[in-house]
């Protein structure tokens, strides 16, 4: 045990030399990660000031449910928007007309065919016919650009001229 006793006597200032050299080490280690915190608590600082938040936890807590109101009003206006498309193509917004002379040499072009159809080439044809004695109008249905009732050459125009409109 002496001898023990000796040996940690001569070492003694080798280790007390080492234990000097770690506490010297980890004290700029601890004054590094002292100045890192300072800075990340000044930048912390300056994210919060504005936000009317006392912690970070309840700032992402409100970005969270703002977040998922967000979500829930795109959500809508997307319906929306596909509800609106599908009414879209079925609006009749494609015109065409066909003005034209019905008697020859007797008028002039008063006459029309006008064509409403919609994407899917359903709508209707309207025909005013005139003359000297009067006009008379016509309207006939269409479904896939075809009528039930027999179309003239000019509300055959018509419709090719509503079908080309964009």
């Amino acid at each position: 045990m002496a001898e023990l006793n000796e040996l940690i006597l001569e070492q003694l200032i080798w280790i007390i030399g080492g234990m000097a050299l770690l506490l010297v080490i980890l004290l700029i280690i601890s004054i590094a990660q002292g100045a890192k915190l300072r800075k990340f608590k000044r930048k912390y600082e300056a994210m919060m000031a504005g936000s009317g938040v006392e912690d970070l936890e309840s700032l992402l807590i409100n970005l969270k449910i703002q977040m998922d109101s967000i979500e829930d009003e795109h959500t809508l206006q997307t319906d929306q928007i596909q509800a609106v498309m599908q009414k879209l193509t079925r609006i009749q917004g494609k015109v065409g007309v066909k003005r034209y002379n019905a008697y020859g040499e007797l008028g002039s072009d008063l006459s029309f065919s006008m064509a409403m159809v919609n994407d899917s080439q359903d709508g209707m044809v309207l025909t005013g016919i005139y003359n000297r004695d009067g006009s008379y109008v016509y309207a006939k249905p269409l479904k896939g650009g075809e009528s039930t009732y027999t179309l003239s050459p000019e509300e055959k125009e018509a419709i090719t001229l509503a079908q080309q409109a964009e």
